[in-house]
C-alpha cells in the first residue's frame, strides 16, 4: 500500500458505509478507532513495549517488523468488538455484526478506488494492545489498513467451490 490514502472525508464515508450491516437488535456492538498518522509513532512504541512484555527474547527483527506493521498503509482503523454481554442477541451475532462491519469497511474502501487489509496478528490478541483500544470484555476484531495499489494486484487462491458448496439434503423421518 502506498499514498494516498483516503482523505478524511473519504474515511468517514467508508466509516458510514461500514456501519450499514446486519445488527440484531440495532446494538452496533463494535466501533472504530482511527489511528492518524501522526500517531503511528506512538502506536509503534506501543506495539514495542507489548512486545517486550509479552516476548523478552524477541529480537531486532521482530521489533522491526511490530515498527512496520503499526507504520504500514495511508489510513488506520481499529475495529473493536463490543458485546452487549446478557442481551437477548447472542454475543455470536454481535460477533458476526462486527466482522461484517470489517467487510463493509473493505469493500467501501475499494470502491473507492484503495486497496485494504483486514490484519489481527499478535497485536490483536497483546492484552497490552488490546487495553489500548477497548475496553474490558471488548477485543480488537482486527486493524484495517488503507492505501493505493503499490503494483498490480494478484488474486490469492481461493476454495473451489465444487468443495464446499452442496444443495441441502433433508433429513428423512
Amino acid at each position: 500500500m502506498v499514498a494516498p490514502g483516503p482523505s478524511d472525508d473519504e474515511l468517514r464515508q467508508i466509516l458510514e458505509i461500514a456501519m450499514r450491516v446486519p445488527d440484531h437488535g440495532k446494538l452496533a456492538p463494535w466501533r472504530f478507532v482511527i489511528v492518524a498518522k501522526d500517531q503511528r509513532e506512538q502506536f509503534a512504541l506501543l506495539l514495542r513495549q507489548a512486545l517486550q512484555e509479552e516476548d523478552p527474547c524477541a529480537g531486532p527483527a521482530h521489533h522491526e517488523k511490530a515498527d512496520q506493521f503499526a507504520r504500514q498503509g495511508e489510513a488506520l482503523v481499529v475495529l473493536v468488538s463490543t458485546p452487549v454481554p446478557d442481551h437477548k442477541i447472542p454475543v455470536w451475532e454481535q460477533e458476526l455484526s462486527a466482522g461484517a462491519a470489517a467487510m463493509n469497511l473493505l469493500h467501501a474502501g475499494h470502491a473507492m478506488g484503495y486497496v485494504g487489509g483486514w490484519i489481527t496478528g499478535w497485536e490483536a490478541y497483546s492484552p497490552k494492545v488490546n487495553a489500548a483500544f477497548a475496553k474490558p470484555g471488548e477485543r480488537i476484531a482486527g486493524f484495517i489498513y488503507f492505501g493505493s495499489p503499490g503494483r498490480e494486484l494478484e488474486e490469492r487462491p481461493r476454495p473451489d467451490p465444487s468443495e464446499i458448496v452442496r444443495k441441502w439434503d433433508p433429513p428423512s423421518d
